[in-house]
């Protein structure tokens, strides 16, 4: 007799979630909706409430949990610990603030319906988490990790994760009917050690893992490299969860140690078709939650709960990031972003019924409706930052608490033309520098606070300033401006700053820096000049340097670049090439440059070109002559040598160094 092979039904359920999941989003890209919305409607659809095509959810369950393990493995690949060191320094506050408003409505709402105090301290710790795998997820994919609102929806879901384990640690003690004894040492015991574990990450990150990391880098193998990462996230999950912190949390810490090394993007390449593959199942797995005739049988409780989920919970995230000075834009994206249910939040629905805390009725429509959050949330963050409504709700708050920008700072001294920067990262400050090397009046504007004060203690020109305002703009100068350079990682914004730059100054250039090409078109009709489309220009450097080091002649080169950019019609910028090397090209490789500093003491100072008759003795030539700072590559056959010159040889090592020997006198006897 032949045994069933247990592991053979998980196959087909896997093959059937991998089919299913394929089909519905791409049929949902068509209607231009996310894939997260996509994998959860196939959840729903395949689940045990839909079609009932995938009966064993308990395998499936856990290799969603190795999904959301692998997801904060990467977004924390993105961080370093300075960095986030730097982000805590006002989101994490804004983030507790979000906590406990969020606790504090949910159970406020709870005890006018009736609830008592420890069941409604109970709905208050379900509705305060929020998503961390949809919400990360979304904002990696957009690029908006690094925006002033990716900052603190970052914070606050990492602050949200630490608050899961006093939470887990109550909600037990609140269904035993509220005692509290011993529960303060239980939770000072858990931060004890999730402290502990923290501690070892900077230790882990500053001595243990990149050491670990070179000796298996040494093998130069793939294969072992990859164990060597898996096993780090793993080791990190492993000992957050002894230490009663969320496996997700441990993950995330491990990705930051990775990060701190040179192998930070080499374990990214590695590690994310892992993860796009188990993530996918995770999405699937909460979609077969939902249970579709709860919608029909109870329709207005959903409704009323979803709401809490979407506005409530987006409103309190929204105040708790204006009121750390977040600006109205960034405090309305934070609270689209911070308005879903959590993962967490099955974990304490799971629990609460288990001790009383919830009907098993009550549980189901939470669930429901955070589901229905959760699926919701990827679109609002997608059409979030085109609605405008909410940041001018919130616009007069911002001035309120005293978000200050461009127009409450000092007035600028003189009021000539200038170059008006939007965004100060690396691209703004690259461009503020070239413009102060060639003395040209600039001013910056920036949203992120921590930027300008350390840019305006260095005496820059910087302001913190929303450039989507007219009002900002035109305190900038904006109407008599030289140009105005674009540089912000948000595309929406982007396309309002050039917008509103072109309805208040339409005669004023724009240049923009964007992600993709496609945008190209959009941004030129709203007014932009000048369109640089990173995927182009860099695709277009790449192959430069790459027909370079093939050894292509130059005026090849220019032809294939000058058709390229014809068939993009992107921009007119003209190539630039990286300086040939002679070591480069093999038919010169035996050829040296050298440069020489003629002295006072030098034997050929005072004697012209003509009459040292280098080439003629040495063989090596003279083709340039530095003075007073000024390159000299046309040398006039009877220019003299003078203290203080510096002369390019060129020619064959032996020779160059002859020509040393005569330029400085050694060995050389006057004919």
């Amino acid at each position: 007799m032949f045994q069933a092979n247990p592991v053979i039904p998980l196959l087909e359920e896997l093959a059937i979630i991998s089919i299913a999941g394929a089909a519905v989003t791409a049929v949902l890209a068509r209607l231009r909706l996310p894939m997260v919305a996509g994998l959860l409607v196939a959840g729903a659809l395949l689940g045990p409430f839909g079609l009932g095509l995938v009966r064993e959810t308990e395998p499936i369950e856990s290799l969603a949990d190795v999904g959301v393990v692998l997801l904060l493995f990467t977004i924390g690949l993105e961080f370093s610990l300075d960095r986030l060191k730097f982000i805590f320094r006002r989101a994490a506050l804004g983030g507790a603030a979000q906590v406990a408003s969020t606790i504090a409505a949910a159970a406020g709402v709870a005890t006018l319906l009736g609830a008592g105090v420890p069941e409604a301290a109970f709905y208050g710790f379900v509705f305060a988490m929020s998503s961390t795998a949809i919400v990360l997820r979304s904002l990696a994919s957009r690029g908006e990790l690094d925006a002033p609102h990716g900052r603190f929806i970052v914070a606050a879901q990492i602050l949200q994760d630490l608050c899961v384990i006093p939470m887990v640690l109550l909600v037990p003690v609140l269904g035993n009917g509220g005692g509290t004894a011993g529960i303060a040492s239980e939770i000072l015991l858990a931060l004890g050690k999730a402290m502990l574990v923290v501690a070892g990450s900077l230790v882990a990150a500053r001595v243990l893992v990149p050491t670990l990391l070179r000796l298996v880098d040494a093998s130069r193998s793939r294969e072992v490299f990859l164990l060597a990462v898996v096993a780090i996230f793993v080791g990190m999950a492993w000992l957050t969860s002894l230490a009663g912190l969320s496996l997700a949390l441990g993950a995330f810490l491990g990705g930051m140690v990775v990060a701190g090394t040179e192998f930070q993007h080499r374990a990214m390449g590695d590690i994310m078709p892992l993860r796009d593959v188990f993530l996918s199942v995770f999405f699937v797995s909460l979609g077969m939650l939902f249970d579709p005739m709860l919608i029909v049988e109870k329709p207005l409780d959903i409704a009323l709960l979803l709401a809490c989920f979407v506005v409530g919970k987006a409103v309190l995230a929204a105040l708790s990031a204006a009121v750390m000075r977040f600006p109205a834009r960034a405090a309305w994206l934070a609270g689209i972003g911070l308005a879903q249910f959590s993962e967490f939040g099955f974990v304490l629905i799971k629990l609460g019924e288990e001790c009383g805390l919830t009907s098993p009725e009550t549980a189901s429509s939470i669930l429901a409706a955070g589901i229905l959050s959760m699926f919701l949330t990827p679109i609002l963050m997608q059409i979030g930052p085109r609605i405008t409504a909410g940041e001018m709700l919130l616009a007069p708050l911002s001035r309120l608490l005293g978000v200050r920008g461009i127009d409450q700072m000092e007035a600028p001294e003189t009021k000539e033309k200038r170059v008006v920067i939007v965004g100060y990262g690396i691209a703004g400050k690259l461009v503020a520098q070239a413009l102060k090397s060639c003395r040209m009046p600039h001013v910056a504007l920036e949203l992120n606070a921590e930027t300008v004060r350390a840019a305006r203690a260095a005496g820059e020109p910087v302001y913190y300033a929303d450039a989507t305002s007219v009002e900002a703009l035109g305190h900038a100068g904006i109407d008599t401006a030289l140009a105005a350079v674009v540089l912000i990682n948000d595309p929406q914004a982007a396309m309002r700053v050039v917008d509103a730059i072109h309805r208040t100054a339409p005669g004023v250039p724009v240049m923009i820096r964007t992600r993709y090409f496609s945008e190209r078109d959009r941004l030129v009709s709203l007014g932009a000049s000048e369109v640089v489309a990173e995927e182009v220009e860099a695709s277009m450097e790449v192959v430069a340097r790459l027909l370079r080091r093939l050894e292509v002649p130059r005026n090849l080169i220019d032809v294939l670049i000058h058709e390229a950019r014809a068939t993009l019609m992107t921009s007119d910028r003209k190539m630039t090439l990286p300086r040939s090397m002679l070591p480069q090209h093999e038919a010169l490789a035996d050829l040296k440059i050298e440069s020489l500093l003629v002295t006072e003491r030098s034997f050929a100072s005072g004697w012209t070109v003509q009459d040292l008759e280098i080439r003629q003795k040495t063989g090596a030539l003279i083709f340039a002559l530095r003075r007073q700072g000024r390159l000299m590559d046309s040398i006039d056959p009877g220019e003299s040598l003078l203290p203080g010159d510096v002369v390019y040889l060129v020619g064959a090592l032996e020779a160059v160094k002859s020509a040393i020997d005569l330029i400085e006198g050694s060995g050389w006897r006057q004919p």
